[in-house]
């Protein structure tokens, strides 16, 4: 019986660990005044392969791993994505 709270933490640590993931990098996201609903998917493609482009929005600050993160948060609620995220809304 003891080994079930430590089954449980182990089972629920990587979803906690990714909810607590988006949120930093929603939040990472609105700190750079960067909102995923105002662009479409090719859109944000786009701004992750410009240096230019990165450099105007201020990605280029970030290290690696947080880029990828904020791409793939972007696209993923970009505006012609299944689950948009739209500012107002």
């Amino acid at each position: 019986m003891k080994s079930t709270p430590i089954l449980l933490f182990l089972l629920l640590t990587p979803l906690s660990i990714t909810i607590l993931n988006a949120q930093t990098i929603s939040l990472t996201a609105k700190k750079l005044n960067l909102y995923a609903g105002t662009k479409a998917t090719i859109q944000w493609e786009r701004v992750f392969s410009s240096p230019r482009r990165m450099k105007k929005y201020k990605i280029n600050l970030l290290s690696s791993i947080q880029q990828k993160r904020l791409e793939a948060y972007l696209i993923e609620h970009s505006a012609d994505s299944e689950q948009p995220i739209v500012p107002g809304l």
